[in-house]
């Protein structure tokens, strides 16, 4: 089987999609009381984002107000409107007397967030917005005017050479934007190395950041570099860094202010030139105001920061990415029938971009699928294709058949991705539109 090119795959897709520029009305949100008393903030795109109101430097809409939480509240649009959604402040978000959660507001209507009272003021305008004509940012794939406001952001944020915090649901993307910040970067040529703080014991998590002198602890048979030397002169992403232990993060503090490691066992002092790129689905804003993530190693990390839209908020890309990955996996365009593409679009995705390219892999190898109306898992339904004939006659359980047949097409893609690519995990992982790390799973089953 011959997979095609990704850049002639995207650019193929783009010839055949309308790029619609995004467009929003203009707001200004006025403080009436409170010590912010008299100042006004101008929106000019509530459409492709969400506006973060708080006191978190990291906010649009920045308050003072001691009442007010750290990342108190968010305006978004959708189709109905104006959306205030509640992030679960301290002292809540009232529309006149009633305290609400998620409601729709109109111009005009005056907001108190904790002891401030904030009047929303539309100018009635729908202006144009800038975005950017591509459909993709290296490997970060995606036509909707969400994805495409952001990807002259990441151009901006990949020369910039700062610290990055990305942050997301689970499968929005976070490690592919990671790797294409690194590739879009002048230390492209250097290492894009990976930490995943959930897949390492605490215990063991120092270690590998910084590395360790044969002794330093019980199994340490063998001096070892740690992954911020492994990634000198490159970019270290830290995944899930809001799994950190707190003890952790006061070293990994110091680490970024000093540009030096030490091994653990060692008294001597490595000089490092690391660019570090973290990512989380954890609302860290709140987590610092619980005192489980340093409110110093937030404002060390977040001097850049993208937060990834969720998938079912990208517009029109569940089904430009159905497309995509149908015919990156080697699917017969001519076989996506649109029923698939329509069911595929009434759904949440709540495991996001992930769980969308499992589903069309699953569909290709499966050739049916019902999928649920909101939540739930994506169930397949046999056709009796000859590749996994050996498995539907197996008698498993649906469940167990079903993640046989997954596994089985990884590994099958997986073996050839790399064959085509003479063994060389990254040029695979680039061509395939995903994470090293995921060939590295994937092969880590076989």
């Amino acid at each position: 089987m011959t997979f095609p090119d990704e850049d002639q795959l995207t650019t193929q897709l783009a010839r055949r999609t309308a790029l619609a520029p995004p467009s929003s009305t203009s707001w200004v949100l006025r403080v009436l009381d409170g010590t912010d008393a008299g100042k006004g903030f101008r929106i000019d795109d509530v459409t492709t984002r969400r506006v973060l109101i708080g006191q978190s430097p990291a906010c649009e809409v920045q308050l003072s107000d001691r009442s007010v939480s750290r990342r108190h509240a968010a305006l978004e649009s959708d189709p109905g409107g104006l959306r205030l959604v509640d992030l679960g402040s301290r002292n809540g978000t009232w529309v006149g007397r009633l305290r609400i959660r998620d409601a729709y507001v109109d111009d005009g209507e005056v907001v108190r967030f904790g002891d401030a009272s904030v009047r929303l003021e539309s100018d009635g305008v729908v202006h144009t917005l800038s975005a950017s004509e591509e459909v993709s940012f290296h490997r970060v794939i995606g036509a909707s005017p969400e994805m495409r406001r952001l990807y002259p952001l990441l151009q901006r944020i990949a020369g910039a050479d700062v610290p990055v915090l990305l942050e997301g649901e689970t499968g929005t993307g976070k490690e592919v934007v990671a790797e294409a910040i690194h590739e879009a970067s002048p230390r492209s040529r250097g290492p894009f190395v990976v930490l995943d703080c959930t897949t390492v014991s605490s215990s063991l998590l120092e270690a590998e950041l910084f590395g360790h002198e044969r002794g330093a602890f019980t199994g340490a048979i063998s001096s070892r570099i740690g992954l911020f030397e492994e990634a000198n002169g490159g970019t270290l992403f830290i995944d899930e860094i809001g799994d950190l232990d707190v003890a952790l993060q006061a070293k990994l503090l110091r680490a970024l202010e000093k540009k030096e490691v030490r091994r653990v066992g060692s008294s001597n002092i490595v000089k490092l030139d690391v660019r570090i790129v973290a990512a989380t689905r954890r609302d860290l804003d709140r987590e610092v105001q619980a005192r489980r993530f340093r409110d110093d190693l937030f404002y060390r990390l977040a001097v850049a920061r993208v937060e990834l839209p969720p998938l079912r908020k990208r517009q029109g890309d569940v089904a430009f990415l159905t497309r995509f990955f149908w015919l990156r996996m080697g699917g017969d365009d001519a076989s996506l029938s649109p029923d698939v593409v329509q069911r595929f679009e009434g759904y949440d995705w709540p495991g996001n971009v992930r769980e969308l390219a499992n589903a069309v892999a699953r569909q290709i190898a499966l050739g049916d699928f019902e999928v649920p109306a909101r939540t739930g898992e994506v169930s397949a339904v046999s056709s009796g294709i000859d590749p996994i004939d050996r498995i539907v006659r197996s008698g498993q359980p649906l469940p167990l058949a079903r993640q046989a047949v997954l596994d089985e097409f990884e590994r099958r893609y997986v073996t050839h991705m790399l064959a085509e690519h003479g063994g060389n995990v990254t040029r695979a992982a680039a061509a395939s539109g995903i994470g090293r790390r995921y060939f590295q799973m994937v092969r880590a089953k076989r």
